[in-house]
């Protein structure tokens, strides 16, 4: 194998763990992302169900005048 072949492969070889520690990286990411996605959708859910029982109208006409 020439010494050309050889940088070439070990450069590659390089070039492949990084893109491997880069896809890692936002896997994680997109998990972080995802748990926070589900947070914020069950805090709107229980705030909805704090709602569900208030009387239709209500803070519909809201008089803010001074």
């Amino acid at each position: 194998m020439d010494p050309v072949s050889l940088v070439s492969a070990l450069f590659g070889a390089r070039i492949g763990q990084l893109q491997m520690a880069a896809a890692a990286r936002m896997v994680r990411s997109d998990a972080v992302s995802a748990a926070s996605v589900t947070q914020v959708i069950d805090a709107a859910q229980q705030n909805m169900n704090r709602l569900a029982n208030v009387a239709a109208g209500v803070g519909r006409n809201l008089d803010i005048t001074v």
